[in-house]
C-alpha cells in the first residue's frame, strides 16, 4: 500500500478521536501520531529529541502523572506501567504536529500531517462559530431579562391600579348634607 493510498484510508473520524483537550489546548499523543505516521513511538520520540529546539512548550509538552492517569481513564488504556510505556507521553499541539513534518520525512508522515492540520483548522473554525453563537445567545438572554423586568413593571402598575379601583372613591359634587 502506498503512502497516498494509506492517506486516503484514514478517516477523519479516526484522527478527530485522537485529539484530546489538555491544559485548555487541543493535543495529540505521541503514540497516536506514531501510529498514524506508521512508525514506532520510540522512533518518533528519538527524532524529537534530536530536534528538541524545534518543539518549544507551546508546540509539545510531556504529560504529568495525573494528566496521564486522567487521559488513560478516558481512552481505556492498560494500567500496566504506563500502558507499556517507561515514560510519560509527549503531546503535540497543532503547531507541534506541523513541526513534526519537518523532522519526519516519509511521504506517509507528510500526507497524514496535511490531514491532521486540516482537521485542527476545522475544529478551530467550529469553535469560533460556537463562540459567535454563544455571544448571540447571551444577547438574546439579556434582551429577555430586560423584557421580563419591563413586564414585571407593567404588572406592578396594573396591581396598583386595581388596588385603587377597589378603594371607595370620594364622591364629587354636592352632597345632600352640604345643603
Amino acid at each position: 500500500m502506498t503512502a497516498k493510498q494509506l492517506f486516503t484510508s484514514i478517516s477523519d473520524d479516526i484522527v478527530v478521536n485522537k485529539i484530546y483537550e489538555i491544559r485548555n489546548q487541543k493535543v495529540m499523543l505521541d503514540s497516536d501520531l506514531a501510529e498514524l505516521y506508521g512508525v514506532e513511538t520510540k522512533r518518533l520520540n528519538e527524532q524529537i529529541k534530536r530536534n528538541l529546539d524545534r518543539f518549544p512548550e507551546d508546540f509539545m509538552f510531556q504529560l504529568t502523572e495525573s494528566e496521564w492517569e486522567s487521559l488513560r481513564s478516558q481512552i481505556a488504556t492498560s494500567k500496566k506501567g504506563r500502558g507499556g510505556r517507561t515514560y510519560l507521553p509527549n503531546v503535540f499541539t497543532e503547531h507541534g504536529v506541523l513541526m513534526l513534518s519537518s523532522v519526519l520525512n516519509s511521504q506517509q508522515a507528510v500526507q497524514v500531517n496535511i490531514q491532521i492540520v486540516r482537521i485542527f483548522t476545522r475544529l478551530r473554525n467550529l469553535l469560533s462559530e460556537h463562540t459567535e453563537l454563544r455571544i448571540e445567545i447571551a444577547d438574546i438572554k439579556k434582551h429577555l431579562e430586560n423584557h421580563d423586568k419591563n413586564i414585571e413593571l407593567v404588572f406592578s402598575y396594573l396591581d396598583k391600579l386595581i388596588e385603587k379601583e377597589n378603594q371607595p372613591r370620594k364622591r364629587i359634587g354636592f352632597k345632600p348634607d352640604d345643603l
